[in-house]
């Protein structure tokens, strides 16, 4: 599982210090985290989509 990991270049660390970044590096972070931020979005209705469905199966 660790392996998996290793060979992956990380992309923006919570908490991490920024001092060091360029302007054009902290971007490329804002548009990777927005990009992350979409997809707990899409997972968040599509979990939203499984309960209405699951509600409207039991109703029945």
């Amino acid at each position: 599982m660790d392996d998996e990991v290793i060979g992956k270049a990380r992309g923006h660390e919570i908490g991490s210090v920024l001092d060091a970044l360029s302007v054009t590096e902290l971007e490329a972070r804002i548009v990777l985290l927005e990009a992350e931020i979409e997809r707990l979005r899409a997972a968040i209705g599509a979990r939203g989509q499984t309960r209405k469905a699951a509600e409207a199966l039991f109703k029945l």
